[in-house]
C-alpha cells in the first residue's frame, strides 16, 4: 500500500493518522506541492489523480490495484476494510456527529487555506492570503467549539478516537500557522492534547515525515 502525501498537507495528515490507527503499514510517496510548479501537476501523478491533489491511496483490493483520492473517501475505505480499531462509533447518532464535525473542517475550513486557493488570492486577486485563511479558520473554529463541547468526552465525540479527531488535530496545527488565537477554543485544544499523546497521532505528525522541511 502506498500513500502519496505532502508532509504539511492537512488532508494527507488525516489519512496518515487513520493508517497508523489501523496499524496498516504503507509506503510514503512524497509529492511536493510547491517545488517545480507543484509536483502534483506532473505526470504520472496527474494521471493517477486528475484533481492533482494529495492524499492519494494506492492499494490492492480483490486482485485489483486501485487509487482512492480525497481524505474522507480514503478514511471511510480504511474503516470498511479494516474495521478494528474503529474510527466510527457504533451508534448512528454518534456517527452522524462525527461526520458533522469532520465535514465542518473538510468543507467549511480547509478549502480556504488550501495552497491553490492561497496562491490565487495572493497572485491573481492581489489580496492578503493569510488574512483570508485566518478569517475562515476563525469562523469555522467558532462553530466547531460549541459543537464539540456538546459531543466530546475525552475526544471529539465521546471517549473513543474517531474521524473527527483525525480532522481536528491537523486543523489546529494550521490555525497556529495562520496566527489564530486558540485561547477562545478550550474544548478543541483539550481534545487535541488528548490525541497528541497517542502513538498514531505522533507517528502521523508532519515533523516525522520523510519529506519534512525545517
Amino acid at each position: 500500500m502506498k500513500l502519496y502525501s505532502y508532509w504539511r498537507s492537512s488532508s494527507s495528515w488525516r489519512v496518515r493518522i487513520g493508517l497508523h490507527w489501523k496499524k496498516q503499514p504503507f509506503a510514503y510517496v512524497p509529492v511536493h506541492l510547491l517545488k517545480d510548479g507543484g509536483q502534483q501537476k506532473a505526470e504520472p501523478f496527474a494521471r493517477l489523480n486528475p484533481m492533482q491533489s494529495v492524499p492519494l491511496l494506492e492499494v490492492q483490493d480483490g486482485g485489483r490495484l486501485i487509487h482512492i483520492a480525497q481524505s474522507m473517501a480514503i478514511l471511510e475505505y480504511l474503516e470498511e476494510r479494516w474495521p478494528e480499531p474503529p474510527l466510527l462509533p457504533g451508534d448512528r447518532v454518534a456517527r452522524a456527529q462525527v461526520r458533522q464535525a469532520a465535514e465542518l473542517i473538510n468543507s467549511g475550513i480547509q478549502p480556504y487555506q488550501n495552497t491553490s486557493v492561497q496562491k490565487r488570492v495572493k497572485h491573481e486577486l492581489h489580496g492578503d492570503e493569510k488574512a483570508w485563511a485566518r478569517h475562515f479558520i476563525e469562523v469555522g473554529l467558532h462553530a466547531l467549539e460549541p459543537l464539540l463541547h456538546s459531543t466530546s468526552g475525552r475526544y471529539a465525540v465521546g471517549d473513543q478516537v474517531t474521524l473527527a479527531d483525525c480532522y481536528l488535530v491537523p486543523q489546529l496545527y494550521h490555525a497556529r500557522r495562520y496566527a489564530v488565537d486558540l485561547a477562545a477554543f478550550p474544548t478543541l485544544t483539550r481534545i487535541e492534547a488528548s490525541c497528541e499523546v497517542l502513538p498514531a497521532f505522533q507517528g502521523a505528525h508532519p515533523d516525522r515525515q520523510p519529506d519534512a522541511e525545517a
